[in-house]
C-alpha cells in the first residue's frame, strides 16, 4: 500500500514560484519565469514565455512563439506531433488536441502506471481553424475554470457573429470596430463570418497581420483581408469591417476611423461591466474556453479518478466535481490572464 501512495501524481507534481513542477520529467509546465526545461501548452504570451533552455511543444506552438519572442525564444526548441512519445527523465510525455487554438495540446505525462492530463487552455466548441479537443482518459485531469461558473453558457460563435452582420446591415455607413486577441480569436472570428456568406474584404490593424500570415500558411484559408496601413483614404472604411487588439479601441488609432461602431467578442462580454469596461457598444459573447456546461461534460468524458483545477473560479468547480463523485483539490496557480477569453 506504501509504495502504491508514493507512486501517486501528487507526489511528482507540485507548485512553486515558476508554475507547476512534474519532477517525473523534471519540467514545468507553462511555467511563468524561464526554465532549464518547459513543456508548452499553446501560444498564448501567459502560458507560452520566451527565456527557456528547452522548450517542449507542438511545431505550430514553437513557431507561434517565434513569431511573438524571434528566433531566440529558447536555446533548444523540440516538437512534438499530436501522440508522439518522448521519454524524458523519468517519465514519458505526448501531446492530445485541446481545441484551443492553432497548436494548442493536453500535457499527457505518464509515470509509474499513472497518467495525468494537464489540459491547458481548452474548448468543446466547433473550431475549425484548430483541431477538436480529444478526450484521454485518466487517473488525474488537471482542468482550467476560467468561466468555471453556472452562470457561464456560451452562445454558437456564428449565432453571435450573426448579430454583427445585423448590425453592419442596419449601420451601413459604420465602420464596424471589433476587439479581437490576436491570437485564435481573430482568426475564428474572420472563418466564422465566411461560414456566414461574408467574403467582403476584412481590414486589419497591424498587430494582427503576422498571425493571420502564419495560420494561412498552415492551410486556414480566412478569405481576403488587407491591413488598414495599407490603405491611401482612411475614409474608404464607411461601412466596412475592421479588426484590431482590444487595447486599440480607445486609442489614437481607432479615432482615425470614420464613424466609428465599436464591438468587442469576448466571453466576458457576458457580464455588463465588462462590456462597459471595454466600451463596446456591441458586446460579443465569445470564447475560446469552456463554459459550464461543457467544464462539467468533459469531467464526466474523461471519468479520471481525480480532478485538479489550476486557476480561474476554482472552487465552484472543485465543489460541483466532488458532488459528481470525483476527488478534487484546486492547484491555485497565480498569473494567468483571463483577457485572452
Amino acid at each position: 500500500m506504501e509504495r502504491t501512495i508514493k507512486r501517486h501524481p501528487e507526489t511528482w507534481i507540485k507548485t512553486d514560484k515558476f508554475g507547476l513542477y512534474c519532477s517525473a520529467l523534471d519540467a514545468y509546465i507553462d511555467p511563468m519565469h524561464p526554465v532549464p526545461r518547459a513543456i508548452i501548452t499553446h501560444g498564448h504570451a501567459d502560458h507560452a514565455r520566451p527565456g527557456h533552455k528547452e522548450v517542449f511543444a507542438t511545431e505550430q506552438t514553437l513557431n507561434i512563439m517565434q513569431i511573438r519572442y524571434g528566433d531566440d525564444f529558447c536555446e533548444h526548441p523540440r516538437a512534438l506531433d499530436y501522440g508522439q512519445r518522448v521519454n524524458i527523465h523519468k517519465g514519458e510525455l505526448y501531446f492530445a488536441p485541446a481545441g484551443h487554438i492553432l497548436g494548442s495540446a493536453q500535457a499527457v505525462i505518464e509515470h509509474a502506471d499513472h497518467r495525468l492530463v494537464l489540459s491547458g487552455d481548452y474548448k468543446r466548441h466547433r473550431d475549425p481553424s484548430c483541431l477538436p479537443f480529444e478526450v484521454t482518459p485518466c487517473d488525474v485531469f488537471v482542468t482550467e475554470a476560467t468561466f468555471g461558473l453556472p452562470v457561464f453558457k456560451h452562445p454558437y460563435i456564428n449565432d453571435e457573429m450573426q448579430k454583427l452582420l445585423d448590425s453592419m446591415a442596419l449601420f451601413e455607413d459604420r465602420c464596424h470596430l471589433v476587439g479581437v486577441y490576436a491570437l485564435g480569436k481573430c482568426q475564428r472570428l474572420m472563418l466564422s463570418l465566411r461560414e456566414l456568406g461574408y467574403h467582403k474584404t476584412i481590414y486589419l490593424h497591424g498587430a494582427l497581420i503576422k498571425l493571420c500570415e502564419y495560420y494561412q500558411s498552415q492551410g486556414v484559408d480566412l478569405g481576403k483581408w488587407e491591413a488598414v496601413s495599407e490603405l491611401a483614404d482612411l475614409k474608404t472604411l464607411k461601412g466596412e469591417l475592421v479588426l484590431a487588439p482590444p487595447s486599440s479601441l480607445s486609442d489614437r488609432w481607432s479615432r482615425k476611423l470614420p464613424n466609428v461602431m465599436t464591438a468587442m467578442a469576448s466571453g466576458w462580454m457576458q457580464i455588463r461591466a465588462r462590456s462597459k469596461q471595454r466600451r463596446a457598444e456591441l458586446p460579443l459573447i465569445i470564447s475560446d474556453h469552456c463554459d459550464w456546461p461543457e467544464l462539467l461534460q468533459t469531467l464526466e468524458e474523461v471519468n479520471p479518478d481525480e480532478v485538479w483545477v489550476t486557476h480561474g473560479r476554482e472552487q465552484a468547480l472543485v465543489h460541483q466535481a466532488q458532488k459528481m463523485g470525483f476527488k478534487a483539490k484546486a492547484l491555485s496557480l497565480i498569473g494567468y490572464d483571463e483577457d485572452e477569453s
